[in-house]
């Protein structure tokens, strides 16, 4: 497990691992099959973005398109599952509060920020410099062997996004304080995020917004499950991760 945090609390206790990553961070780790991740916003204006990558076959990653397309869906909320390239479902999002998250925005870059924010580095600013999206990313990947065209379109937690008639896209609400969502892992999953800004967000100053992660064993699928029951399309995403994990 990895992130940039300059301080952070952890927890491992009754198979519970917890974290608070700051604004401005990158994290990743391979979360397993049967495993839940909880990303709680702890002060309102969060923004996770994330990518998803199969750790046994790093060329099979999350695929946006597929994800929206299938599910017939602009948005992300309870009862959607997020698919990779192969017709495989990552996770399913079992809970959430705010209700509205996309994957069309993609990360923030360097010259976003610096032409929003200003230039700050860490070896003048240290820990309030102001990192962007992409290169949070890249620091990440690189820890597995993967670079930047091994990046695609990323999923922006806690951000909604909304047309104009001519088609703009704008960042209309973000999460409050306390918002959270949990993530259900349907397979072994390489997850990468960080909490830079959104990269459609108006705003003055840096926003340094703390995220609570929580690892925790998920609770079993049900006959009823929101995901599974969700459409037809999910169904037999489920039925190629079985397949998948056939003899395991």
């Amino acid at each position: 497990m990895t992130h940039s945090s300059q301080t952070y609390h952890s927890m491992i206790q009754d198979q519970v691992y917890r974290t608070t990553l700051p604004g401005a961070s990158h994290w990743s780790f391979i979360v397993r099959k049967g495993m839940s991740l909880t990303l709680k916003d702890l002060n309102g204006g969060a923004n996770v973005a994330m990518l998803m990558y199969n750790p046994n076959q790093l060329t099979e990653k999350y695929n946006a398109p597929d994800t929206l397309k299938c599910q017939h869906t602009f948005k992300l909320t309870t009862g959607n599952c997020l698919y990779s390239e192969m017709g495989r479902i990552f996770c399913s999002i079992i809970h959430d509060t705010f209700g509205w998250h996309e994957t069309l925005c993609g990360t923030s870059h360097a010259q976003h920020i610096e032409k929003q924010f200003g230039e700050r580095d860490y070896q003048k600013n240290h820990n309030l410099w102001v990192q962007n999206g992409f290169d949070s990313f890249l620091v990440e990947l690189a820890k597995y062997n993967l670079k930047k065209q091994d990046m695609t379109a990323n999923v922006n937690w806690f951000s909604e996004v909304s047309t104009d008639e001519d088609g703009k896209l704008t960042l209309s609400r973000q999460s409050q304080a306390g918002d959270n969502l949990t993530l259900r892992f349907e397979m072994d999953t390489l997850v990468v995020l960080n909490t830079c800004p959104h990269p459609l967000l108006k705003a003055d100053s840096y926003p340094y917004t703390p995220v609570e992660i929580t690892l925790a064993k998920a609770p079993a699928m049900s006959s009823d499950d929101v995901c599974f029951n969700h459409c037809h399309e999910n169904q037999r995403g489920f039925e190629n991760n079985a397949l998948y994990h056939l003899g395991l």
